[in-house]
């Protein structure tokens, strides 16, 4: 942890910045600000890098903007509090978070709901009160936010209705997993879609979230877990979290995936998964859930303005139900510690997310492994 002697000043350190849309990421220092009222400092551990961060580092059309520090999958130690901080305090081991919760709004007080109404979800480029920046680039320019985390740095600050504290048993590099992809996919299945004992599901992707989706029906007992991928080896990684069948699309002939779905439950999944974020997916997870009672899940990130489109027909004769789900439904401050027992009770696996380990320094080859579908979690440590 830094020095005591940097409470109330800014902090330079070493941050992987995002200068063109596609490019390497820029290792370059820069200067941290002290965190202001109700906002947290944090020493990054390490981070991970998800999928999403690769689709804002490649967009060149809004919400992109350029200086950025990305990163939304990490853990951390607090360095130190603004004003009127009371939840954590410095020295405490925490995980920030993209959702918000701020535990005073109905939404927070509310079982039904994981999506803050005091501080909705946005993708701004700044931090959350004051619209400002607690990054600049030693030319004095300011660099912008990225989910209310940006944890591509040594050091960042964030608003503390996105810091969750943790168990210190949990070890860093799994705990980071559980700042986005796992908890959606695991959430997904547990409180979005509450899958029930002996169903039939679908999952459309297999990377990280439908993994985690995978291990969340297996733990809710689904019988059937159906995984659709383009990479034949997903199969085999897809068995070590309840995967019982592969579909693989390149290998149906004529038929649509989702006519291939039918045949094989016969007349359709009881849940079905988007964790790719393709408006044809979610057409085709919507097509072969069950009528009557299925349920589609919509949890992959599209490009902006994508649209799906559905007749009057399909929605009202069909009985069927299409959902998204932020975060998997999950509640930072109460469901996060949920996750952390139900692994240290090796219940869930985590462990086997985790693919590849490297140096801060090396990010851009774990973005490549990423892209590449070589990896399905790669973790940076600050400090090797």
């Amino acid at each position: 942890m830094a020095e005591h002697s940097t409470k109330g000043k800014p902090i330079r350190c070493k941050a992987a910045v995002a200068r063109e849309p596609g490019k390497p990421l820029v290792m370059e220092e820069v200067e941290v600000a002290a965190p202001k009222a109700q906002e947290v400092r944090i020493k990054i551990l390490c981070t991970s890098l998800c999928f999403s961060d690769v689709t804002f580092w490649k967009l060149d059309v809004p919400p992109a903007c350029y200086p950025r520090i990305l990163g939304h999958e990490s853990v951390g130690v607090v360095e130190s509090v603004g004003d009127g901080v009371h939840e954590v305090a410095e020295g405490d081991y925490v995980l920030p978070v993209f959702v918000s919760d701020c535990g005073d709004c109905t939404d927070c007080r509310s079982e039904k709901s994981n999506q803050c109404s005091n501080f909705p979800f946005s993708i701004s480029p700044w931090m959350r009160r004051d619209e400002t920046s607690r990054f600049m680039d030693l030319k004095g320019e300011p660099l912008f936010h990225f989910l209310h985390v940006s944890s591509f740095s040594e050091y960042t600050v964030v608003d503390v209705v996105h810091v969750v504290k943790l168990d210190p048993e949990i070890p860093p590099n799994r705990a980071c997993l559980l700042g986005c992809g796992v908890s959606t996919g695991f959430g997904a299945a547990w409180k979005s879609a509450k899958v029930e004992a002996g169903s039939t599901i679908a999952i459309f992707g297999l990377g990280t979230i439908g993994l985690a989706v995978a291990e969340g029906a297996r733990l809710c007992g689904a019988s059937r877990i159906i995984g659709v991928d383009l990479i034949p080896e997903k199969f085999e990684i897809g068995k070590q979290f309840g995967v019982t069948d592969f579909v693989n699309p390149t290998t149906c002939g004529d038929k649509p995936i989702s006519q291939v779905i039918i045949e094989m439950t016969n007349g359709g999944a009881d849940y079905c998964f988007e964790c790719v974020g393709r408006a044809s997916l979610v057409q085709e997870a919507f097509a072969c859930c069950r009528t009557g009672w299925g349920k589609t899940i919509v949890l992959g990130v599209d490009k902006p303005g994508a649209q799906l489109t559905f007749t009057s027909h399909e929605i009202l004769h069909s009985g069927k139900t299409l959902t998204g789900s932020l975060f998997g439904g999950i509640k930072p401050r109460s469901d996060i510690s949920t996750l952390v027992k139900r692994y240290l009770d090796k219940e869930l696996q985590l462990d086997e997310f985790l693919t590849h380990e490297m140096k801060f320094d090396d990010i851009n080859k774990a973005f490549e492994l990423l892209i590449q579908g070589k990896c399905i979690r790669c973790v940076m440590w600050m400090d090797k």
